[in-house]
């Protein structure tokens, strides 16, 4: 047998990948845009869900609080994905809520002052507005390392080599959120997860009218099916003598949204009251925003391959942080109880579909908004038994993070150099927050617990966050470790002419800002 050519077993580093249906600027029909854009919408309900029935109860808030929450989180992601894909980075991707908030949150939440307050509804009220100064004061770290450029000479720093850790554990590093919560109603979950499988990739080639409609919208038919199986199961009264944890998470009437949703209600600024401003709580909230930062970093990355763009160059990158920063002071002024990131769970919906339309992300946006308003359309959809959602997690945050592996393509990975960078990043951006999580789970607080209250909010914040820890990691060690003579093998041959603007032609089609509001403000 002839020994195999070696382009038979290797395969050239490519800037964009294969077998994408849409592009960042090219656009599907205008209903299976529409279509689509509310299957986003869908998907990105489970956090704005998740975030606000986790804390409101510990802030004394009721089940009314809690809906008003939800919608105004809504609310301002809409607002916030719109900003961000006309005037920011101008990717494809939805900006949501964020996880990397709850521990500055939850420690303003057990702040004595506020635990002192007897009334439950003053309580939360208080909670409320010390949350929101802290976000709007927190904020102005994006405003100032976005619009001064600052992050964007920061990422100068960044190769193909260390930024492979830091997307890859944006989705890795969510682990949590998939099959451990899957497991809490695995009769719902297991389904989930199979059905949305086998649609989106063993059916993918099913098609209606020239269009794979199983593979487009196996979110959505996945979701359907197993949201009437799961109400079939608690009609019947399959849930009646389980233990109330179980309840919680399968039963389609548990979350007590519908009920106490207006019909209608438009949320504004301030609605909650003046914001309150303290100095403790403003620091620990600006880890929270770093972390943010960060996080979003290595998702914009994997956004530009799912939409089949180059990588941001630093200045539009720096631009979509600043305008980030924006959001986050727009969920201060609103009281979201969260501050923004780009949403993980959309970014791989991306890929799923195959489609990486600016339209589509815009389309949902819209939703957002329009469902935020009509408070009982919009709590219908939002009391999907959050198991679902974690069933389609475990496919789309894997998605996500084996985009950040793809980056390994454009280093080589037979140096002993690269190998220890990468295998270092990834176990330290695991193991370190899954010892903090260990920690707190046992011992009620983080690892770090001095007398500073900011300064263990701090510190437990950025040791909590997977992507963060990678990144200042694999940076340190790619940046130091034999590094002058080590270029070629990091990638970055590949990844200099994506730095500026006009070191690539496409930049231009793809991040140019609309309206010809480039001659206001040029690239660099």
């Amino acid at each position: 047998m002839a020994a195999p050519k070696p382009e038979e077993i290797s395969f050239p580093p490519m800037d964009q990948l294969q077998g994408l249906e849409y592009c960042i600027d090219s656009n599907p029909s205008w209903g299976e845009a529409i279509a689509l854009g509310f299957q986003h919408y869908i998907l990105a309900l489970g956090t704005a869900v998740m975030i606000p029935s986790f804390l409101v109860p510990l802030m004394g808030g009721t089940d009314g609080d809690k809906v008003r929450v939800v919608q105004t989180l809504l609310f301002v992601e809409g607002i916030n994905t719109l900003l961000q894909t006309l005037f920011g980075t101008r990717l494809p991707t939805v900006i949501g809520g964020s996880y990397a908030f709850m521990v500055p949150i939850i420690s303003i939440i057990h702040d004595t002052s506020l635990m002192s307050i007897e009334d439950n509804h003053v309580r939360f009220l208080n909670t409320m507005r010390a949350v929101q100064g802290a976000l709007i004061v927190a904020s102005s770290i994006q405003i100032i390392l976005g619009y001064s450029q600052m992050w964007a000479i920061c990422s100068r720093f960044f190769s193909p080599l260390g930024m492979v850790p830091v997307v890859a554990l944006v989705g890795f590093g969510l682990f949590d959120r998939g099959f451990p919560v899957v497991g809490r109603c695995v009769e719902i979950g297991i389904p989930m997860l199979i059905l949305f499988i086998a649609f989106s990739q063993y059916l993918k080639n099913f098609l209606t009218k020239q269009l794979p409609i199983l593979e487009r919208f196996a979110l959505l038919i996945s979701i359907t099916v197993i949201w009437a199986y799961a109400h079939l199961l608690t009609a019947s009264g399959a849930y009646k003598h389980r233990p109330e944890l179980t309840q919680l998470n399968c039963r389609t009437d548990k979350a007590n949204l519908i009920s106490s949703a207006p019909w209608i209600k438009i949320p504004y600024p301030l609605q909650w009251g003046a914001p309150t401003f303290d100095a403790g709580h403003a620091f620990g909230m600006m880890a929270a925003v770093l972390v943010s930062l960060i996080e979003s970093t290595g998702a914009y990355k994997a956004a530009s391959r799912l939409a089949s763009a180059t990588p941001p160059p630093a200045h539009v990158l720096s631009r979509g942080i600043g305008w980030q920063g924006i959001g986050i002071l727009l969920n201060g002024l609103f009281g979201t109880l969260s501050g923004s990131t780009v949403s993980v769970e959309n970014v791989g919906l991306l890929g799923s579909t195959r489609v990486g339309s600016r339209r589509v992300i815009q389309i949902s946006a819209g939703f957002m908004i329009f469902f935020s308003i009509l408070g009982k359309f919009g709590a219908l959809f939002a009391s999907i038994p959050f198991t679902i959602f974690a069933a389609v997690y475990c496919v789309l945050f894997g998605l996500v993070a084996s985009v950040g592996l793809s980056f390994l393509q454009f280093t080589n990975m037979n140096s002993m150099r690269n190998l220890f960078i990468v295998g270092v990043a990834l176990f330290l951006g695991l193991s370190v927050p899954e010892y903090f999580r260990e920690y707190t789970a046992k011992a009620l607080h983080g690892p770090a617990h001095t007398r500073g209250g900011w300064f263990n909010d701090f510190l437990n914040t950025i040791f909590f966050s997977s992507p963060t820890v990678a990144l200042l990691v694999a940076v340190f060690l790619d940046n130091t470790l034999d590094y002058k003579d080590s270029a070629r093998d990091r990638g970055m041959p590949w990844w200099v002419k994506f730095r500026t603007f006009k070191g690539d032609s496409r930049n231009e089609e793809f991040y140019t800002l609309p309206f010809n509001l480039n001659r206001f403000f040029p690239p660099s």
